[in-house]
């Protein structure tokens, strides 16, 4: 055990010996280009307001709402706002008190107090504006009326981290053929989280009117569909899983259409779950589908204990399988269809949205929306309804197949 023991002080030891003193690890904030601005004339009433914080390096962060009195929080991981006072934030006395710093290791906190209740409207982060190095988090909120008010419950949550329990009805025994498949169809995104965006192209909006499109195709197959969003509305990741179990559905499928440097990917891909993927492309894919709920102020990383994961894995010992196999099927009737995927069509991932241990679940990337084939593919009547009838198909074929093995197990 020494040698365990000795190997760890070297571990943490390494970015005190890596540092150079001319950068530090973690974003620093730039106040200069930073700000706290309101619109319209001050009349008594909250008004609209926009925070700017320009930092030296982008960082994963969460957004969301307390009560008692309303509060704005902000959790990055992770700025350094050591030799900074919150006081000196440009248009700080338009808010009755703002205060930042660590909150615990690895994650700072901003916590502004409001006048009254209000709704986050957008948060974008982008590059530094004015030639800056570093990256510029900017966020809008508006005042509500208090039965709008949407807090994350109280601060002892916030504090210790843990996301309201989801209330869930106990799910019935595997599907047979006697009834119809039921599919939750989860297109990506919505609401203060357009997606990838290109030009005036958001995903978002897009994969909306592709799950609607495939939605009626299965609709009329006979299958009944449940759909995670309807509108442009934001929809965070737990509840996306939360209204596919409440429906009692029987496959998952989240649908996205992704931007990564050009050349870097092209083609349809489906991905399945699996906690160890480790490319590149992977990684900042993962990041973007799940910076979704950082900014609803969840952190699915740290709700399961481990008696939880021991027993998620294994209900995915039956699960898992399962979403290969429609993987599997998809491929097959996507390449009779002449759909073209990326070279290697099923991966695997850590988004959350395939995190459930109990409904087979898959991400289809329908393409990326920073390579030109694909873009207008996406746009493509045709390519469109070919891709939503293989789909289909797909869905029919892994359904008999599934129930087959379901009746098959219980022999």
């Amino acid at each position: 055990m020494r040698w365990l023991w000795a190997l760890l002080l070297v571990w943490l030891a390494l970015p005190a010996l890596a540092d150079d003193g001319t950068r530090s690890a973690l974003a620093t904030v730039d106040l200069a280009g930073s700000s706290l601005a309101a619109e319209g004339r001050d009349r008594g009433k909250p008004r609209p307001m926009e925070l700017r914080l320009t930092i030296s390096q982008p960082v994963p962060y969460r957004v969301y709402f307390l009560d008692g009195p309303p509060r704005l929080v902000v959790d990055f991981r992770e700025i350094d706002f050591s030799g900074t006072s919150a006081e000196d934030l440009p248009g700080r006395e338009l808010v009755p008190a703002l205060r930042w710093g660590r909150f615990r290791p690895g994650w700072s906190r901003l916590v502004m107090e409001l006048p009254g209740p209000y709704a986050l409207r957008t948060a974008v982060q982008s590059p530094a504006e004015g030639g800056a190095r570093g990256a510029l988090v900017k966020l809008r909120i508006e005042p509500v009326k208090p039965q709008a008010f949407v807090t994350r419950g109280n601060a002892l949550s916030a504090l210790w981290d843990l996301p309201s329990p989801a209330e869930v009805t106990p799910l019935p025994p595997r599907r047979t053929a006697k009834r119809p498949l039921r599919v939750a169809l989860d297109p990506g995104h919505g609401g203060h989280d357009p997606g990838a965006k290109v030009g005036a192209i958001y995903e978002a909006a897009l994969m909306l009117g592709f799950a609607r499109e495939l939605a009626e195709i299965l609709t009329r197959a006979g299958f009944e569909v449940v759909p995670t969003r309807e509108d442009d509305s934001f929809v965070p990741l737990e509840r996306r899983m939360t209204i596919a179990r409440a429906a009692q559905a029987d496959l998952f499928i989240s649908l996205h259409a992704d931007a990564l440097p050009a050349g870097e990917a092209a083609g349809l891909s489906i991905y399945v779950w699996n906690p160890q993927a480790d490319d590149r492309a992977t990684r900042e894919l993962a990041m973007r589908h799940d910076r979704a709920d950082l900014l609803a102020g969840l952190d699915l990383a740290g709700t399961d204990d481990q008696l939880a994961d021991v027993l998620m894995d294994l209900a995915r010992t039956e699960t898992h399988p399962r979403s290969e196999a429609f993987a599997k099927f998809a491929v097959s009737e996507l390449n009779r269809a002449g759909v073209g995927m990326h070279r290697t069509p099923v991966r695997g991932a850590a988004f959350s949205v395939l995190k459930s241990p109990d409904i087979p679940s898959v991400l289809i990337e329908l393409g990326f929306l920073t390579d030109a084939g694909d873009r207008a593919n996406l746009f493509d009547p045709d390519w469109r309804a070919r891709t939503a009838q293989a789909l289909a198909q797909a869905i029919g074929l892994w359904a008999q197949d599934d129930a087959a093995r379901a009746a098959l197990s219980r022999k």
